[in-house]
């Protein structure tokens, strides 16, 4: 019997409430968008929908712009590698800007890879905050 392809879909992607990564459950979407203000303790990212994959590896992969370490060295992407926990299963990918933002300002590509193949990719521009017109105007919005 020919082993069933998972289903991939990309649920929603942008801007986030606080993500508790102790919870079960996945923060919250505010506004959909690709272009992140920077602001201390943002959360962005996407959130992917698998379906018949369980016990799957994935792999993500966070590429930041050039953010140095403590000791002035650009870091290496964060990545790391997940199981998919069930065959309908919701999985957040995402970050947070800290002190100094003035170093996170940029592109940041976020990835996810199912038994070496791409499934999920998203750039969110960083931009400072001079021009946030299209983020204001959906905070003013209540999202």
């Amino acid at each position: 019997m020919a082993k069933t392809k998972p289903v991939i879909t990309m649920q929603s992607f942008g801007i986030y409430t606080k993500w508790d990564s102790s919870s079960k459950a996945l923060p919250q979407i505010q506004a959909f968008t690709t272009k992140v203000p920077a602001q201390l303790d943002v959360e962005f990212g996407f959130i992917i929908n698998i379906k018949k994959a369980k016990g799957e590896k994935l792999h993500y992969c966070i590429y930041h712009p050039d953010i140095p370490d403590a000791d002035g060295k650009v870091m290496p992407p964060f990545d790391g590698f997940e199981y998919v926990k069930d065959n309908d299963w919701h999985f957040y990918l995402g970050d947070t800007l800290w002190k100094p933002i003035s170093n996170k300002i940029g592109d940041w590509r976020m990835t996810i890879e199912l038994n070496g193949k791409l499934i999920a990719d998203k750039t969110f521009s960083v931009f400072e905050q001079e021009s946030m017109s299209e983020i204001e105007f959906w905070q003013k919005r209540g999202y």
